[in-house]
């Protein structure tokens, strides 16, 4: 009798063992399909647009954005920054959102506004960076450069992707055009033409800067020597 109520609890036992695994397996799947909240994953792009026009850089760049997990993720603001530069230079906002990598007077643009990235899928946005004055004007030379973004379900700005922007490929700043993000050498006359070119825009930058001061130190003399003036009475 005793043997047969052994084995009987031991038949209920692994029941019960097989029974409550089956019903964790099947919470945990249900959770990884359907609940589980990803990360935003992004890679380092191919090719950018770029144009330089005085203190004012603007960006542009093709961007795949994948949501590893199943809970869709909300886009709020993205950013571009400059972490090994001098802090003085601002981030480059997210100011539009282009239908095509190539600028041109017939593509369409959307002002920024939140998206959505659904569940273990990927969206491929072009992304306009600009800043009117960042105190950044780009050299010839690769620069660490970080996108941040803001997410949803998350408080603050967090790192999307850290990746080298080669600026020695703008060979034309003043241009809005597309260049490759590759490694490429260029030629020394392709050298000799970005540099110049960049060189002039930091010496236009320059004297505009030296400009603005000298005109304010004018405007202060001629206001003290208005003050320092007795008026004649009529």
């Amino acid at each position: 009798m005793a043997a047969t109520d052994q084995n009987a609890f031991s038949s209920l036992s692994a029941a019960s063992i097989v029974s409550v695994s089956a019903l964790l397996f099947t919470v945990a799947s249900f959770w990884w399909l359907n609940a589980r909240q990803g990360r935003l994953e992004s890679w380092e792009p191919h090719s950018f647009a770029a144009i330089v026009r005085g203190s004012m850089t603007r960006l542009r760049l093709p961007l795949v954005l994948h949501n590893s997990g199943a809970k869709p993720i909300i886009v709020q603001d993205l950013r571009l920054s400059f972490p090994d530069e001098p802090a003085s230079h601002l981030p480059l906002l997210w100011t539009s959102s282009a239908s095509r990598l190539q600028p041109g007077p017939d593509e369409e643009s959307e002002l920024p506004t939140g998206f959505v990235v659904a569940g273990r899928e990927a969206r491929k946005l072009f992304i306009e960076f600009e800043a009117p004055f960042s105190g950044l004007v780009p050299e010839a030379r690769d620069y660490k450069v970080q996108i941040q973004v803001r997410v949803g379900h998350r408080k603050g700005w967090r790192s999307l992707l850290t990746f080298t922007l080669r600026t020695t490929n703008i060979i034309h700043p003043d241009q809005y055009t597309v260049y490759h993000n590759a490694p490429v050498e260029l030629t020394k006359e392709d050298q000799k033409k970005a540099d110049a070119a960049l060189l002039e825009l930091l010496e236009g930058q320059e004297k505009g800067d030296s400009a603005k001061g000298e005109a304010k130190r004018r405007d202060s003399s001629d206001d003290e020597g208005n003050t320092g003036t007795p008026q004649t009475p009529t």
